[in-house]
């Protein structure tokens, strides 16, 4: 189950797909679809595909539905891949990583799960 909480809307600085996590733009107020998990992750795009330069509606906090892609198991804190879907962000790291937040529900490549939106880092210890 999905219960959007906090929604807030973006200029889409690029094609954003449904269901994809986000990531700042190149100007304020401005998100762009995550192409990893190596820069501050806004939210979860909604069910609505975004043309360049339309608007994107991202859930900020709250549960969202996501696209998987990979395995990912219940409790796993979720960051992007390449193309802004929700990966585990199992340790070690290999550099700082953001997070979306963590899943609610197991899924493989290409489910659509569920993700407790928690935007954080996962640093690296010194």
């Amino acid at each position: 189950m999905n219960i959007p909480g906090l929604t807030t809307a973006f200029r889409a600085g690029g094609a954003i797909l449904a269901r994809r996590i986000l990531t700042d733009g190149a100007a304020d107020g401005v998100a762009i679809q995550a192409a990893g998990g190596s820069a501050r992750l806004l939210g979860v795009s909604t069910d609505i595909d975004s043309a360049s330069g339309g608007v994107v509606d991202a859930v900020r906090g709250g549960l969202a539905a996501v696209v998987y892609g990979g395995t990912v198991a219940r409790g796993d804190a979720l960051t992007a891949d390449s193309s802004g879907r929700a990966i585990a962000a199992t340790l070690p790291v290999a550099a700082d990583t953001y997070i979306i937040g963590f899943a609610e529900v197991s899924g493989v490549l290409g489910d659509i799960g569920s993700v407790h939106v928690v935007p954080g880092l996962l640093a690296l210890s010194a």
